[in-house]
């Protein structure tokens, strides 16, 4: 099942890029960096492949996908910092999501929002999602993008010389990292459950 699904994004990817080049990297790029689960990993690996094949160069191609990144998470913040707060204020009771939390959060992005966000882009799931709790707590911008950049950046280079180093082989690097993306789904998994008993126990 994840394998058929692998292939399928894997095509569309291929597709895409085939068609449009450097803009095809960029707005897949962006739509992860909105939220939509596409998979970075495989979006800079094909385009590793193709600095293989010499069509792209890997500097160019990896500054294209970090600053895809930023303009996502630009929207993604914006959508946070415009929307995110009365939405949760008014819905939030029903995630569990108290005023208490809010301001926790507030607190937390004030104080150690730089790391947040840099730590945050560098690691799967989180790295979509990060940008929206940043935007709720109204997080300084000009930190928040420069974090985002930096934290972008070396993400997408990784996997771009990885796909580059595979060549042929490039969609062999979700298989490697397989066990990497369990880890960090396993712990936010774990988060989770950890804050649900908490606010139940609270109630």
């Amino acid at each position: 099942m994840l394998n058929t699904i692998i292939s399928f994004l894997a095509q569309i990817i291929i597709n895409v890029i085939s068609a449009t080049g450097h803009f095809g990297v960029f707005l897949l790029m962006l739509l992860e960096s909105c939220g939509v689960p596409a998979p970075s990993e495989i979006i800079m690996a094909f385009a590793g492949y193709l600095v293989y094949l010499g069509k792209f160069n890997i500097y160019i191609i990896t500054t294209v996908g970090a600053l895809a990144n930023l303009a996502g998470s630009l929207i993604a913040y914006w959508i946070g910092f415009k929307g995110g707060r009365p939405l949760i204020e008014k819905y939030g009771r029903y995630l569990l999501i108290s005023k208490k939390d809010l301001d926790w959060s507030d607190k937390w992005f004030a104080k150690n929002g730089s790391w947040t966000v840099f730590i945050g882009r560098l690691l799967p799931a989180i790295r979509t999602y990060i940008s929206f709790p940043a935007g709720i707590a109204k997080m300084n911008l000009a930190k928040f993008s420069i974090f985002t950049l930096i934290g972008a950046w070396p993400w997408c280079f990784l996997f771009t010389w990885f796909g580059f180093k595979l060549g042929e082989h490039w969609l062999e690097i979700k298989e490697q990292f397989h066990n990497f993306d369990v880890a960090i789904y396993s712990l936010i998994i774990i988060a989770i459950i950890l804050y649900v008993w908490r606010h139940l126990r609270q109630r």
